[in-house]
């Protein structure tokens, strides 16, 4: 055994393998959760933006993005090098802390590839799959490898010189993702028959499963970001479970306050919506802080997914409502309810730390949404001159599953959106006497 590996701590190392698997899952999950949300006529072609998407972030950060994520800093913490491009002197031996390289280099993937998917919500139903196709490894790095970087990179500038905190992705994943959402749908325009026609979810059982995946792989997420098994990783997934639950509870109070129903899908985004909060905060507060963030990410995200029919951007999902938001309140109140038994030192504003930790947190928030937001809207605006972005109108009234990949998820349709226009669900007689 080489002296470098002679570092790798087994315990540590198992517990990844684990976490790394966790996270994987989340993206299938992700695409369930996705794919109940929406209509019938679309619903393949919905998961297949997220299948899609592992193998070409999985491309990407194998060539380059690894490198430029997590290499020695380049460029003033802005990106770092492409010394392990093609994952080049990375052998088995190769050392990250406790663990194996070559497996954290596979775990934090994971990440990236989620990240990507969480964008296609946004611009369900309407969305060109071969522009989609170009649009993830672009994306993945120009902006997620950049911000990645800034936050866990060596040297990156969020961590280093800022000081801001974020243990698993209250940046890089939520906020990116919702700010790259908004880009993207503002972009492409809302869908035909927005806020005119009924929207509702095709398959509520298809998303309660998508969002007991995403809660089952996200303790890998937030747990697996401790880097071993330890105490803080013990911490991580206990306060991930308990935002997950008040989120849940805190989504279905304003549902019943507002609406007079707790509803199904209520109780799946607002466990989502904690567990976004959550993300960034888990191994900064006490378990009481984690409860508080889970709350009020319930409360918030229930409100702020109605903010597209206002301001008039279609957010189909509501990636902006949920991981935008959530992403937001969960990053910033890091500030506030931070200790120090968790940071190491850091503390927030109610445990006698002032304002300054929160002042951190919020220019991490403003200067990564604002780049991911300019940066996917340069991106989109030029993928949609070039290759057009939108689907065609026909493509989008018959749906995509049927025009784009010649499939259809329900052979007689549910709530009456499973038939493509012109087309019938029921064989005629003339077919059926011609197949027999």
């Amino acid at each position: 055994m080489s002296l470098a590996a002679q570092g790798i701590d087994t315990g540590d190392t198992a517990w990844l393998l684990a976490a790394t698997a966790l996270v994987l899952l989340m993206t299938p999950g992700l695409a369930l959760f996705y794919g109940g949300m929406v209509r019938t006529k679309s619903v393949l072609n919905m998961l297949m933006m997220s299948f899609v998407s592992i193998a070409l972030v999985t491309v990407v950060w194998l060539a380059a993005g690894y490198s430029l994520a997590f290499g020695d800093d380049t460029f003033g913490g802005l990106i770092g090098n492409l010394k392990h491009a093609g994952m080049s002197g990375l052998g088995p031996d190769s050392v990250h802390g406790t663990v194996p390289t070559l497996l954290f280099a596979t775990f934090q993937l994971t990440f990236a590839i989620i990240t990507a998917a969480l964008i296609s919500g946004a611009i369900a139903d309407r969305t060109k799959f071969g522009a989609w196709l170009v649009f993830v490894p672009v994306w993945a790095l120009l902006v997620y490898v950049p911000v990645a970087h800034w936050v866990w990179g060596p040297g990156g500038w969020v961590l280093d010189k800022l000081g801001a905190l974020d243990f698993a992705g209250g940046l890089p994943v939520e906020i990116t993702s919702g700010a790259s959402g908004l880009a993207l749908a503002l972009v492409l325009g809302p869908r035909l028959g927005f806020k005119k026609d009924a929207m509702r979810p095709h398959n509520l059982p298809m998303v309660v499963l998508g969002a007991g995946l995403l809660w089952f792989g996200w303790f890998g997420f937030n747990a697996g970001s401790a880097l071993g098994a330890n105490g803080l990783a013990a911490a991580a997934f206990l306060n991930t479970l308990a935002a997950g639950c008040t989120g849940l509870l805190g989504w279905l109070f304003v549902e019943q306050k507002r609406d007079g129903h707790p509803t199904t899908l209520g109780a799946a985004s607002g466990a989502v919506a904690g567990l976004v909060a959550i993300t960034p905060s888990c191994g900064s507060v006490s378990l009481l802080g984690a409860l508080v963030v889970g709350l009020a990410a319930g409360v918030v995200c229930s409100y702020a997914v109605g903010w597209k029919f206002r301001l008039n951007y279609d957010d189909s999902l509501d990636v902006v409502g949920v991981h935008l938001v959530g992403g937001v309140i969960g990053t910033l109140l890091i500030g506030v309810f931070a200790v120090k038994e968790m940071t190491g030192g850091t503390e927030g504003l109610l445990y006698g730390g002032g304002l300054t930790q929160l002042g951190k947190q919020l220019v991490a928030v403003v200067a990564v949404g604002a780049y991911a937001f300019l940066v996917t809207y340069g991106i989109g605006k030029l993928i949609d001159k070039v290759l057009g972005f939108r689907a065609d109108e026909e493509h989008e009234h018959t749906g995509l599953d049927l025009t784009v990949h010649a499939e259809t998820a329900y052979d007689h349709g549910v709530l009456g959106h499973g038939a493509p226009v012109g087309a019938s669900s029921v064989p005629s007689a003339q077919k059926v006497k011609s197949q027999a």
